[in-house]
């Protein structure tokens, strides 16, 4: 069995412990749970086996997939990943990608979260132009606003009305347009992996993703088949998230995201897919 054990891979300061641990009230659960809808990055390496080759773009503008999300069966919340066509002075195609997560109505009683996050990506490179995040989790708010500039490799960094200019290595993407790299790059055979920058809140990361193997799961979709696909995540997510996340994709030419799923200290936090599914 593999390990699950964060990287020290954080660029901007000497590697440290982490651990995993969040407390079992729901309400804080039911926030780490929204990261798993989008938070994955883009590759800057490709290692191990890749006999399949993954297809150039497995989504379109106007997908639109919704989830549930639930702790030891509780539902505490919903979120939407959408991807819609955007005008952008490269000459290719982009895309505008949403992701937005709110508690339920029983939860927001006592950890209200109403969050959104959108970014803007290049259609032939699928790298991030520009992401904002509206953050909205019980008493924490905060607003962030990144443009990227590739050719420089510099981003223009701004959290709750400070700017700096940062730098950021080759091929980094940004919190949410990683799922959607990470679905068209990444073949679904166990043994493949990608090595990922990330640059979060004012710093760059590295992140593996690897294919663990394949599994047949049943839902609203019916019975598919599926990589699982683990992320080791050395850092605190944009949903206060800190630990390592698993993907169903499935395995046909969309590469679905139908299931993700992080360990708490009681039980896992569960995204499963509700609507969206259209079968090839």
């Amino acid at each position: 069995m593999q390990s699950d054990r964060p990287l020290n891979t954080n660029w901007n300061r000497p590697a440290r412990s982490r651990s995993f641990s969040v407390s079992a009230r729901p309400s804080l659960l039911f926030a780490l749970i929204l990261t798993l809808v989008g938070l994955l990055s883009s590759a800057h390496g490709v290692h191990g086996s890749a006999s399949i080759a993954a297809p150039a773009v497995p989504f379109a503008a106007g997908e639109r997939f919704s989830y549930d999300i639930s702790w030891l069966s509780i539902k505490g919340g919903t979120a939407v990943m959408e991807a819609t066509p955007a005008g952008f002075d490269t000459g290719h195609p982009a895309f505008r990608l949403l992701t937005t997560a709110r508690s339920t109505p029983f939860v927001t009683r006592f950890y209200p979260v109403d969050n959104r996050v959108e970014s803007t990506i290049d259609g032939e490179s699928l790298l991030p132009q520009r992401m904002t995040f509206r953050r909205r989790e019980g008493r924490r708010k905060n607003d962030f606003d990144y443009t990227f500039n590739h050719h420089e490799g510099k981003v223009l960094a701004m959290k709750d009305g400070a700017t700096e200019m940062l730098a950021f290595p080759e091929g980094t993407q940004d919190p949410i347009s990683c799922l959607y790299y990470v679905r068209s790059k990444l073949a679904m055979t166990p043994g493949s992996s990608l090595v990922l920058n990330v640059h979060h809140d004012k710093k760059n990361y590295k992140v593996e993703v690897r294919v663990e193997g394949l599994e047949s799961l049943e839902g609203p979709w019916g019975k598919v088949e599926t990589a699982r696909v683990l992320a080791i995540m050395p850092f605190q997510g944009i949903f206060l998230n800190q630990g390592n996340i698993r993907v169903w994709f499935t395995t046909d030419a969309r590469r679905v995201p139908v299931r993700m799923k992080a360990k708490v200290v009681i039980g896992s936090i569960v995204a499963d897919l509700t609507d969206g599914f259209r079968r090839s």
